[in-house]
């Protein structure tokens, strides 16, 4: 795969998109343009397999931090099939929880196969 900046760029931001999608059925359909269908998604504290598996964690991620928004707070450094890039979950008016690091590979149709996810730093929730 050859990389194309303004390519990643659009993948990553709709899979930002995705994760700050509070509807269902929107967040899904943004999921299966994002996502492949065997895509899995790992980090410290959550796992998501296939579109159910991933739209089921997201959602799962609103319900326990309702109000908190993922932003991509890094450019994003991209070769071969690989992407990594920072991001940011917090409320929209408040302290960041969690930032974070994701390494993710990209599949030969532009859509994202595999994303693990690194916790920096981790701050108490504000409710």
């Amino acid at each position: 795969m050859t990389t194309d900046n303004a390519a990643l760029t659009a993948l990553v931001d709709r899979y930002i998109a995705a994760w700050n999608e509070t509807d269902a059925s929107r967040r899904q359909a943004l999921i299966a343009l994002t996502f492949t269908d065997k895509a899995r998604y790992l980090d410290p504290v959550l796992a998501g397999d296939g579109h159910d598996g991933i739209d089921a964690m997201v959602g799962a991620v609103h319900a326990k931090y309702p109000g908190y928004t993922f932003s991509r707070t890094s450019d994003i450094n991209g070769h071969h099939d690989r992407a990594m890039f920072n991001w940011a979950l917090g409320p929209k008016d408040g302290p960041l929880f969690v930032k974070g690091v994701d390494v993710a590979v990209v599949s030969a149709d532009g859509r994202l196969a595999q994303v693990d996810g690194f916790f920096t730093e981790v701050n108490a929730p504000q409710s």
